[in-house]
C-alpha cells in the first residue's frame, strides 16, 4: 500500500513504542498517540525522525469518543490514514471476578475494547473504498490471557482481549472487499512496563522459567509482527490472529 498516515494508539511505550517505529521503517508518517506522557511521545518521535522517517505525537484518550474524533481529525490535517494499530490497553492489579468492582470493569473495557471499536470505526470511515478511501490495514493487539484466561489475576482483562478475537474476525470480514485487511497479534508475557503498572512489576522474572521458551519477549519481537501484518507482504492476510507468545497460547 502507498505511504501514509498510520496512527498508533497508546505508541508512546512498550508495544506500542516498538510498533511505531516499525511502522516509520515501511515509509510511513506514524502518528504517536499517548494519554499523559507527551516526554515519552516526544522521545519516540524523536527518534524516529532520527532514523530519517516522520512521525508527529497526538494526545488524546480511546476512551473518550471527542477524544477519538480529535485523534483522527489530526491525522487528517498530516495526509491520508492507510493504517492503524490498535495497541492502547491497561491491566489493574491482580483480583478475583468476586472482588472486581464496577469501575475497574468499566475502564477495562472502556480503554481496551471500546476504544479499539471507536478507533477501528473512524479508520474505517477513511479507508474502505466504500468511504471512498484507498484501503489500508488495521492491527489489533491481543492477548494469550484470551485463550488462558487469566484465573486469579485479570479474567476481566482476559476477557476484553478475547472480544478482541472476535472484533477482528467479524471486522475483517465485514471489509474485505473494500481494501481493508484487518488482523491481530495476540501477545504472550512480553518484557515491558505493562506488568508494573498491572501491580505486578516482578511478573516477568516469576514466570520466566515456567514459560516454554524460557524467557519473555521483547517489544521489538512483537512489532516484527505487526509490521509484516501492516505491509503489503500480508496483501492476502485477513482475519489473522497471530501469536507471538513463545508457545504460552498453545499451552493446555
Amino acid at each position: 500500500m502507498a505511504a501514509g498516515i498510520v496512527l498508533v494508539t497508546g505508541g508512546s511505550r512498550g508495544i506500542g513504542a516498538a510498533a511505531c517505529l516499525a511502522a516509520a521503517d515501511l515509509g510511513h508518517t506514524v502518528a504517536v498517540n499517548y494519554v499523559h506522557n507527551k516526554a515519552a511521545a516526544d522521545a519516540v518521535v524523536t527518534d524516529i525522525e532520527a532514523r530519517g522517517g516522520s512521525a508527529f505525537a497526538i494526545q488524546g484518550d480511546v476512551q473518550s469518543e471527542a477524544d477519538v474524533l480529535a485523534i483522527f481529525s489530526a491525522c487528517d490535517d498530516q495526509g491520508t490514514l492507510v493504517g492503524l494499530v490498535n495497541n492502547a490497553g491497561v491491566v489493574d492489579n491482580p483480583q478475583r471476578v468476586d472482588e472486581m468492582s464496577l469501575d475497574r470493569l468499566t475502564r477495562m473495557f472502556a480503554i481496551n475494547l471500546i476504544g479499539s471499536f471507536l478507533c477501528a470505526r473512524e479508520a474505517v470511515k477513511r479507508m474502505s473504498t466504500k468511504h471512498g478511501g484507498t484501503g489500508g490495514a488495521i492491527v489489533n493487539l491481543g492477548s494469550a490471557g484470551s485463550k488462558l484466561g487469566s484465573p486469579k489475576q485479570y479474567v476481566d482483562y482476559a476477557a476484553s482481549k478475547g472480544a478482541i478475537d472476535t472484533m477482528t474476525v467479524g471486522l475483517a470480514l465485514e471489509v474485505a472487499d473494500e481494501g481493508i485487511r484487518v488482523n491481530a497479534v495476540r501477545p504472550g508475557i512480553i518484557d515491558t512496563e505493562i506488568h508494573a503498572s498491572g501491580g505486578l512489576p516482578d511478573r516477568v522474572a516469576q514466570l520466566e522459567s515456567k514459560l516454554p521458551m524460557k524467557r519473555a519477549g521483547s517489544a521489538g519481537e512483537v512489532a516484527k509482527a505487526i509490521k509484516w501484518l501492516l505491509s503489503d507482504e500480508a496483501s492476502y492476510t485477513t482475519g489473522a490472529i497471530l501469536d507471538v507468545s513463545g508457545g504460552r497460547a498453545i499451552l493446555p
